[in-house]
């Protein structure tokens, strides 16, 4: 391909991408089905002999896949805790992607070691986290977790005189695991690829929001590491970190922070009561391409010792020179990775302190909105809103089942099915920079219709 025509091509897809998000607004919330349909049956064949032309292939792309996908980018999205993406951290994703460069190290890329470095160091100051801290940047909350849980294994393995690294687990000290009985179902997904196990973990009982009991805990004998939430996945509800992390620390326990979404709540004088005592833990992990609104994957793992985390993530090999400064292969379990680190970047830098706290305020009012609108039409709050989460039950069973249903079908919002307390409801995540008041009551008036509708037909 000629330089000309690569850029037109490139010009092409940005102005199809722009057409997309314009639409946004007036187009389904869900997937259309049939859209979905039409591109499984176009997508149903075998490799090609010959290839396709570079424009005809974007065109296939925007005609079958812009139609069938979900508008998780728009602004009446509220499902799985989802954010948009910023409009400065869109376009840094875009020319990045241009530079394609690999981001393992300050010799593969100067430009994406200073982003990533720039970005790990605000992070920290936004969340309140130790400057001294060590982190990595990686796809997702799940291997934020196991980053850092490896980080966990390596040193209260360290302290009780085993090399977990060199050794392995074969007749290693065994490590108390505990979490909270509501805990994301991630850390069990880690701890099984950790070899630590899913189900030899000592679960503490948790209240009616999720929250970890603090009364009558158990004692535990290091090795041992203890898991606590900042932001439960339904309730949003945060754990007694004041109380469970000196518990905890007397034990010569590692405590880490599963916080994907709630630990934001850090940089609001407004909510930053709800994350207290949790900068006392020894690691967190949270997600950014949740309500820090950057594209897809952007996980953050921080660890307050950088040297536990260096160690259980350093690679040895000829070909790899050390860099002049921070290698991320030296801090992250991939090798070659992509510019997360300018999305970062560009989110940090363009909303700054004040825009991000505003965005973290906004959501948490619009949720409370949400809950007041909804309890004001019949139906009734399972959890404290506290933060950016709504739990809300329609009566019985099957009929939130049905409100869901016909809400997801309505298409003016997408909201998700739960079961919270033994009881199904419909989680509502209010993530998004782009979401509006108006939004919301749009939102309200739709699950309200629902509501009303599914309950006019019962006698």
């Amino acid at each position: 391909m000629v330089a000309t025509d690569r850029l037109i091509l490139l010009q092409d897809a940005a102005n199809r991408a722009a057409s997309y998000l314009h639409n946004l607004p007036s187009r389904s919330a869900a997937a259309d089905t049939e859209a979905v349909r039409q591109l499984r049956g176009a997508l149903d064949g075998d490799m090609p002999a010959a290839g396709m032309a570079d424009n005809d292939v974007l065109e296939f792309l925007d005609h079958y896949g812009s139609p069938a996908t979900v508008a998780s980018a728009g602004s009446r999205y509220f499902g799985f805790v989802t954010g948009g993406s910023l409009p400065a951290s869109l376009a840094a994703n875009w020319l990045a992607g241009s530079w394609d460069q690999n981001g393992f190290s300050s010799v593969s890329s100067p430009a994406l070691a200073a982003f990533e470095d720039t970005a790990l160091r605000w992070l920290k100051q936004a969340l309140g986290l130790p400057e001294t801290a060590g982190g990595a940047l990686v796809t997702g909350a799940t291997l934020a977790n196991f980053t850092c849980l490896a980080a966990a294994r390596h040193q209260v393995l360290k302290q009780a005189g085993w090399d977990v690294e060199r050794q392995g687990l074969f007749g290693a000290p065994e490590i108390t695991v505990v979490v909270g009985a509501e805990v994301h179902a991630t850390v069990y997904k880690v701890l099984a690829m950790l070899g630590l196990g899913r189900d030899r973990v000592v679960k503490l009982p948790t209240d009616e929001q999720g929250r970890i009991r603090a009364e009558n805990l158990p004692d535990i004998k290091s090795p041992a590491i203890v898991c606590l939430q900042a932001g439960n996945v339904n309730s949003g509800g945060f754990d007694p970190a004041t109380t469970l992390i000196p518990w905890a620390h007397k034990a010569g326990a590692w405590v880490h922070v599963d916080a994907a979404f709630g630990l934001w709540a850090a940089i609001s004088d407004e909510l930053a009561g709800l994350v207290e005592g949790f900068a006392d833990a020894d690691s967190w992990a949270t997600d950014a391409h949740k309500w820090l609104n950057v594209p897809y994957d952007n996980g953050v793992a921080i660890v307050r010792d950088a040297d536990a985390l260096h160690q259980a993530m350093a690679i040895n090999a000829a070909y790899l020179p050390p860099g002049a400064t921070r290698d991320a292969i030296e801090y992250t379990p991939d090798s070659s990775r992509r510019a997360r680190g300018v999305d970062i970047w560009a989110a940090l830098q363009s909303l700054g302190r004040a825009g991000l706290s505003e965005m973290i305020e906004r959501n948490c009012r619009q949720a409370r909105i949400m809950a007041d609108g909804l309890r004001q039409a019949g139906a009734t709050i399972l959890n404290d809103v506290v933060l950016n989460q709504v739990v809300v039950t329609f009566g019985n069973d099957e009929t939130t089942g049905q409100v869901i249903k016909h809400v997801q079908e309505d298409g003016t919002c997408w909201c998700g099915g739960t079961v919270w307390q033994g009881r199904a409801a419909m989680r509502i995540s209010v993530s998004s920079w782009a979401t509006t008041d108006d939004d919301i009551n749009q939102s309200l008036d739709a699950i309200s219709a629902a509501f009303q509708a599914i309950r006019g037909d019962r006698p």
